[in-house]
């Protein structure tokens, strides 16, 4: 990752986001989260001229563009916020970058490693930075595991993470059902449990193997489904194996039947710590053979987005480094492209990016 030449106040940083669509209405979070840490919204890009509207109701006098090569060309932003589905994130970034652009992409980075290589190439020697807005490794729960785990060693040594999310029900109809606009099932949530697996395994990657399972819920689709012929997986896995003899297993599916309140369980040496939406659970041996102590309790809050987005307006003025580089986030796509090629190949896939 180059050197930027920074600039001189947060102020100074214009930033501009392409896609303002009604999903979880991420472009005006994006934009109100810049604003927050200092940084000026001077532009939105949107094939929709109703969200574009919506856009100048939100951010008054902000400019509005239904074509990106416009937006590059007439508008002064110097960072490009990317809201868009996961296929579009690599060509509109290389677009951007190619203009000058500093960028930072929705999570997932992009969908395979020879895409993130070639981001990370274009920025270096343009002297632009590229990042990924993976604003959930400020999460309250990832903080204090971290924090546990890794600095205060409550479970020893971590022996294995199992990240798990799902449940029984066919993939709803929009574009994340769509295996070549998405991905596929492990690259929405499966991105976010392997940035927060990364954080608690500090050894090298040395291998991955991926399992799949499709077409049982394609076969009960209606035959004017939109994704009926390209429909994620059904049930899909990656296993990472690590230098030191640690790994993850990842499990994502749309055929879980057992509610689970746990997304993350880190088995260590000396008991277990498990993370979910109501809290964490701790659970050691207790002093006496067969006895077990356990403590529970509430996640720490945090403003994730809000703190991301600080440390890149301190970074682009150079006060802080990056923390989500892009070297950083081309590790777990670097495990799902592996994890993909594994499934197809039906053998373990050894990683080139440690």
């Amino acid at each position: 990752m180059s050197k930027i030449k920074p600039y001189k106040s947060t102020a100074d940083i214009k930033v501009a986001v392409i896609g303002y669509g009604g999903a979880f209405n991420m472009g005006k979070g994006h934009l109100e989260q810049c604003k927050a840490a200092g940084m000026t919204p001077v532009a939105v890009c949107d094939r929709d001229a109703a969200r574009l509207k919506i856009a100048e109701t939100d951010f008054p006098g902000i400019e509005t563009y239904t074509d990106l090569n416009d937006m590059l060309k007439k508008s002064d932003a110097q960072v490009v916020i990317h809201i868009t589905p996961h296929n579009l994130h690599y060509p509109l970034a290389l677009q951007c970058l190619k203009a000058g652009k500093h960028v930072v992409t929705e999570k997932p980075f992009v969908l395979t490693t020879k895409e993130a290589d070639d981001l990370i190439k274009v920025a270096d020697k343009k002297k632009l930075m590229v990042t990924t807005y993976h604003n959930r490794h400020w999460d309250g729960w990832i903080v204090r595991a971290v924090e546990q785990i890794i600095q205060k060693g409550e479970i020893g040594q971590v022996v294995r993470v199992e990240a798990t999310m799902g449940g029984y029900s066919m993939p709803r109809d929009w574009w994340r059902t769509s295996k070549t606009i998405s991905g596929g099932i492990l690259y929405d949530w499966g991105v976010h449990l392997l940035e927060y697996s990364l954080q608690l395994i500090d050894s090298k990657i040395t291998e991955v193997s991926g399992y799949k399972f499709e077409g049982h819920w394609p076969d009960l689709m209606p035959k004017k489904h939109p994704w009926k012929n390209d429909c994620v997986e059904d049930d899909a896995h990656a296993m990472v194996r690590f230098k030191n003899g640690a790994w993850i297993n990842l499990s994502i599916s749309h055929l879980r039947t057992v509610s689970e309140p746990y997304f993350l369980t880190v088995h260590g040496t000396k008991g277990v710590y498990r993370m979910g939406w109501g809290g964490w659970l701790v659970r050691r041996p207790g002093k006496e053979a067969g006895q077990w102590v356990e403590t529970t309790g509430p996640h720490p809050k945090t403003e994730p987005g809000k703190l991301f987005y600080e440390n890149v307006a301190g970074y682009l003025v150079g006060k802080e480094k990056l923390v989500i580089t892009p070297e950083w986030a081309r590790r777990p796509i670097h495990i799902l492209d592996l994890a993909k090629q594994s499934a197809e190949k039906g053998k373990a896939m050894a990683a080139t990016y440690a």
